[in-house]
């Protein structure tokens, strides 16, 4: 089946070929005979009833400096298209809610992956709330007495910004911290969002299992190991990938969850599991494709176009 599938993501030039989950995607569809066109977000429009992109014909190769090949640049109608991939990475601020109002008005006719709709209602750290038994103790507030309720609480903690990515803006703030305030200060002072705090999950120092499901099923998963004196595991700050295996409780939480991400179209989703509690579900631009490839030898890639595939399958 060949499918035409335009990629929706950051600038393609300086992605790092050997760990981006994008490109990953990109490089299966090549090689099972899909045509790929590629636009980054400020380039998706409305226009007249159509829902149009500005962009380019691609091909990718897994050649470090060499990795793309665009055509010429054009205009066209996604709903032309069958498969749309929404893989721009957050935050997940009002441009990126836009994009999923608009990509909406294609859907399902042209299969967006995964669901914007859901993507909008369904950000990493708010789906969890619906599984208070399998998360850590967690509060989502501005108010900063309940903020600091919960602080007191609790005592070590982790404080962040609610729709942030990658590790940034994260801090621990222990029993013995004096930042609360300022903290406070400086990311009310930002924006007008919530924060977002949990218990502060000392398991953390061996590891933050990046789980991946496929269309609500468990492929398997990686350690990201934080570096000596850090917090944060996230790759993007320096967190290191090892091989894992799956627990019990970790293969009790992905069937828990499994069969909502199904319902709702999540096709491709990295949880993420501190010491057997779930901390986020990852809906937006979920990574760790390549790295639990390298580990485990299975074709995880593989089994996401499978599931597209049979999704348009079933269309016709």
């Amino acid at each position: 089946m060949g499918l035409k599938v335009a990629v929706q993501m950051d600038p393609i030039d300086n992605i790092d070929i050997n760990a981006d989950s994008t490109f990953r995607i990109m490089e299966e569809a090549a090689a099972r005979g899909h045509e790929l066109f590629y636009y980054t977000p400020d380039r998706l429009a409305y226009d007249g009833g159509r829902v149009t992109a500005r962009g380019w014909p691609v091909t990718v190769r897994r050649e470090v400096g060499n990795h793309f090949t665009r055509g010429e640049e054009t205009v066209v109608d996604l709903a032309d298209w069958n498969v749309v991939w929404l893989r721009q990475d957050p935050p997940f601020d009002m441009g990126y809610i836009t994009t999923t109002h608009i990509l909406d008005m294609i859907h399902p006719e042209t299969l967006v992956v995964n669901d914007p709709f859901w993507v909008r209602n369904y950000p990493e750290k708010l789906l969890v709330l619906g599984f208070t038994d399998l998360t850590p103790p967690t509060t989502i507030a501005r108010d900063m007495n309940t903020l600091r309720a919960f602080k007191e609480k609790h005592g070590d903690i982790i404080l962040k910004p609610l729709y942030g990515n990658g590790g940034a803006g994260v801090f621990r703030l222990d029993p013995n911290d004096r930042n609360f305030s300022s903290l406070y200060e400086l990311f009310t002072g930002i924006n007008r969002e919530p924060l977002i705090a949990q218990k502060f999950l000392p398991d953390v120092s061996a590891g933050d299992k990046r789980i991946i499901l496929v269309d609500g099923e468990c492929v398997g998963g990686i350690n990201r190991v934080p570096q000596k004196g850090e917090t944060r595991s996230n790759m993007h700050v320096g967190g290191r990938a090892e091989k894992v295996d799956l627990t019990d409780r970790d293969l009790e939480i992905c069937e828990r969850i499994g069969p909502l991400l199904k319902e709702k179209g999540q096709i491709f989703v990295g949880i993420d599991v501190i010491g057997g509690w779930l901390t986020e579900i990852n809906v937006t631009s979920p990574t760790g494709l390549q790295e639990l490839e390298r580990f485990d030898g299975v074709n995880v890639t593989e089994k996401i176009w499978e599931a597209i595939e049979r999704r348009k399958s079933s269309d016709q």
